[in-house]
């Protein structure tokens, strides 16, 4: 954006002061032509600054006529217009005075409201800047050669026949006092240009480094590259000239201005060679990965050669970068930090593109040497970088030049779980590192003011949205990091935040870092929530307590969709539910992880829940999120299958109330519900029957109805659909210690049904978890990181005679005191047989989501756990 784009759009009185001698419609007119000359940098009153004068009034008056011609006041413009002719042909620099003044006043009004300018008028500028510094050179340069050539014609004995000075209507000082103040005027801004080129080369590694954490980059080095060779060119013009005029120099002047050319020359070549494509920031070890660097310089000075220039790459330490940059990379690297496969390239020159880059593309990092790590800095916090380096001979002079340049700090790390913590480092080391540092310096505390820009930037560019964090946001941020609920958003304003806080202190009551709860959601939301998000249905960054003060005087139903505060990478849905005596709850259901948003969308699963019915303020939800709804399938598909879906639920006390309080319709008659009791390791054989007696009637198929037991407090219960009879898939590998055992079988069998229960029980009879087999009903599973893999069991040594299903019940039961002294001697060898009942495992306070799978019993989200896998 322009500064005119943003001038134009404010009030016209702000600028009435500025238009005293030059008008406000011709600067309208004029638009952002008039920034994008050098008004501000020419200084000065000599010739070339006349000259350039000049040469831009004529083009502004070119471009004011041109301009009125189209407008509908054409003579009055073509007046000023002439009016501004007459005014500065004969003083051009009086214009460009004025004009500097206006653009002047402009930029001032522009900060005092938006407290910055546009980055593009910035680099605009600067190319203004090199630019003119370029003209004035060569300028010199002419100026040398116009004088040499003097020198030469009075040597020569012409002096008569040359011209007075015309501005000074004297007579021309000799050429051999004016020749050195001139050559050294354009050494001086020979190095002034040098400057401004090794500037603009650090600034594009910065914006590199930024573009690391999700910043705009302009990865085109076409433009810097034409600015290198052309500065080099004009280089070699003055480099000549001077090595004309030795003589004229002097012994003494001579060696001095070559040894400033020398050093020009050796900065420019050694600071073009640059890695354009930088290898991966958190690198792993074994791992394949793609790396470029590129010699600007290359195509202009690169002598031509039978064997091509090969560059290769090696890894270095922190402590290896920071010698060879106080060594101004005159050093040469003694030994190498790690083994890095396939390091060696050839550098190529490109005629069609002009490019001469040296391209990287299966490069390995075999193995790392770590160094010795200081205080209780981790493996994650070790910075080290890739060194490229190459030694090649420039043309025309054949001087031999060694190139070096080292990559972006990189964090090596061994195993896919310290990859968070990896990228934390590299995150801050990108934000907050200085141009030119000393490798890899950085500050252990910034502003959180730029903390906040910082997270910003990297939302906005992992999740690919446009809609970054809110002022909101960050104060509740802030609240997090620093574990204060009572500050301001002002107070945060002025604040800092430190390394450790980042990345190293554990959150209170918490089991991690800020970093690597913000990572969380980071990911949660570019997998499952970007389309949301970027909809602004989710406020996410928003704390439980301020929830429960919002929906607080919300009608029944009202809900929105945080971030879990508790957990890495949840979404939660916090709603009102109001009882009949008008007290209003808020509640907040068990937060919903990446995978669980994979199987059912967010967007469906509130659209399961009849209770939700307003997003908040008051946004109906089948108009916010009716465009996330996923379309149902109905019928039956090609197959001739009848379609099937997943539906949540959430169970609480208020669901324990008639539906029609909540808005829905009457609820389907319930399936019959079983759980069975657990067998432990003190029972008699007098009260055996009272086990057995329900499952192995005296027949030899069971046919009288199965008993139904309270479900208890659970909410995942084993649901059996009428008609279904009494067959019942097995939902989980799991099986609970209760089992039936025919009393009368040989010991030799009797053992085996102990060692391996699952040959003598039978399959119609043994359906659900072993959660499902509890007399308290089903209990919730463990999270995936606690559930054991449970080992297959063991199959049967010897087969089983034919016989029915269930053996005859004319078996006596063994003697008690057998029966006893067989229970003690089995808990003793394999105790974990008969184990004593363990109660289920307790989760967080969310009401748990439960989803009915195909009408065939309860399945959870969590889909590691299928259907016969045992």
């Amino acid at each position: 954006m322009s500064l005119w784009n943003i001038v134009s759009h404010m009030p016209p009185e702000e600028f009435s002061s500025l238009f005293a001698e030059f008008p406000r419609s011709l600067r309208c007119l004029l638009a952002d032509w008039l920034e994008n000359q050098p008004w501000e940098f020419i200084n000065g009153s000599d010739a070339f600054c006349t000259s350039v004068a000049s040469g831009m009034l004529s083009a502004m008056l070119e471009k004011l006529r041109s301009a009125a011609s189209s407008d509908g006041q054409q003579c009055q413009i073509l007046q000023q217009v002439s009016n501004i002719e007459s005014t500065y042909r004969r003083d051009p620099l009086r214009l460009v005075a004025v004009l500097k003044a206006i653009l002047e006043g402009e930029k001032a009004a522009v900060l005092k409201r938006d407290r910055h300018l546009p980055l593009s008028f910035h680099r605009r500028q600067e190319e203004l800047k090199f630019s003119l510094g370029l003209q004035r050179l060569q300028h010199r340069v002419h100026e040398i050669q116009a004088l040499r050539e003097r020198s030469s014609q009075l040597r020569d004995g012409s002096a008569a026949s040359l011209p007075l000075n015309p501005q000074l209507k004297t007579e021309p000082k000799a050429p051999e006092s004016e020749l050195p103040t001139l050559i050294l005027e354009a050494t001086k801004e020979l190095e002034v240009a040098k400057q401004q080129v090794l500037k603009r080369i650090q600034i594009w590694k910065r914006q590199q480094q930024l573009a690391g954490n999700g910043a705009v980059f302009e990865e085109n080095l076409a433009p810097l590259q034409k600015r290198c060779e052309s500065l080099v060119e004009v280089y070699f013009q003055l480099h000549q000239q001077v090595m004309a005029a030795s003589t004229e120099l002097g012994p003494e002047l001579l060696p001095r201005l070559l040894e400033r050319f020398n050093e020009v020359l050796s900065s420019l070549v050694k600071s073009s060679f640059l890695v354009e494509k930088q290898p991966p920031q958190v690198l792993k070890t074994q791992t394949k990965f793609q790396a470029s660097v590129r010699f600007l310089l290359g195509p202009q000075l690169l002598k031509a050669s039978t064997k091509p220039y090969m560059v290769r790459a090696d890894m270095v330490t922190e402590k290896q970068a920071r010698e060879l940059a106080l060594s101004a990379y005159g050093n040469t690297l003694s030994e190498s930090t790690g083994e890095i496969m396939h390091n060696v390239v050839a550098l190529e020159t490109n005629p069609t593109s002009g490019t001469c880059c040296a391209n990287f593309k299966n490069v390995l990092l075999k193995k790392i040497k770590r160094c010795e790590r200081k205080g209780s800095e981790s493996v994650t916090e070790e910075k080290c970088a890739v060194l490229f380096s190459t030694t090649v001979a420039l043309s025309p002079s054949n001087l031999t030049v060694h190139l070096q340049v080292l990559s972006l700090p990189i964090v090596v790390i061994v195993h896919g779980n310290q990859d968070n913590n990896a990228k934390a480092t590299v995150l801050w080391d990108n934000a907050f590192s200085e141009i030119d540092r000393v490798p890899f310096v950085v500050a252990e505390r910034v502003p959180w003011e730029k903390m906040c820009d910082t997270l910003n930037l990297k939302f906005m560019a992992e999740v690919q949205t446009t809609k970054g964090l809110l002022k909101e946001h960050y104060f509740f941020l802030a609240q997090k990091i620093f574990n204060d609920h009572s500050a301001s958003l002002e107070d945060f304003q002025s604040r800092s935040v430190s390394w450790a806080q980042f990345n190293k202190e554990i959150l209170p009551g918490r089991g991690f870092t800020f970093w690597q709860w913000f990572d969380g959601v980071l990911d949660l939301t570019k997998r499952c929530l970007k389309s949301y998000w970027s909809d602004r249905l989710i406020i996410g960054f928003i704390s439980k307590q301020y929830v429960c003060k919002l929906l607080s005087t919300e009608p029944d139903g009202t809900f929105l969709l945080r971030f879990s505060d508790s957990e890495i990478g949840g979404v939660t849905i916090a709603h009102v539910i109001r009882g009949k005596d008008g007290s209003s709850q808020v509640e907040n259901i068990q937060p919903f992880s990446a995978k669980d948003l994979s199987i059912r969308s967010l967007g469906d699963r509130i659209r399961d829940l009849g209770q939700l019915r307003n997003l908040y303020p008051n946004t109906p939800k089948d108009q916010a999120f009716g465009s996330h709804y996923n379309k149902e399938q109905t019928g039956k598909d090609g197959r001739g299958y009848v379609s099937t879906a997943i539906k949540m639920t959430v169970e609480s006390e208020r669901d324990q109330q008639p539906q029609s309080t909540a808005g829905g319709g009457p609820e389907p008659p319930q399936a019959q519900m079983f759980s069975l009791p657990v067998l432990q390791q003190e029972l008699r054989p007098e009260n055996l029957q009272s086990v057995l007696s329900p499952i192995c009637p005296p027949a030899p198929f069971c046919s009288q109805p199965m008993p139904s037991y309270p479900a208890g407090e659970s909410n995942m219960n084993m649901m059996v659909p009428e008609g279904m009879g009494s067959s019942f898939p097995s939902t989980s590998p799991m099986l609970s210690s209760s089992m039936v055992m025919d009393p009368a079988l040989p010991p030799r069998c009797q053992d085996l049904a102990f060692r391996n229960p699952m040959s003598f029980m039978t399959n119609q009879y043994m359906p659900g978890e072993a959660s499902q087999l509890l007399p308290g009903g089903p209990s919730p599973e463990p999270r995936d990181e606690e559930m054991p893999e449970l080992a297959p069991f063991t199959p049967m040594d010897a087969p089983l005679q034919s016989s029915p299903r269930w053996m005859a019940p004319s078996m006596d039961l063994p003697p008690s005191s057998e029966f006893d002294q067989f229970l003690q001697e089995m808990s003793l060898e394999s105790p974990a047989l008969c184990p004593p009942f363990t109660p289920p495992l307790q989760r967080s306070g969310y009401p748990s989501p439960n989803a009915s799978c195909w009408g065939l019993g309860e399945s959870r989200w969590d889909d590691s756990v299928r259907p016969g896998h045992a």
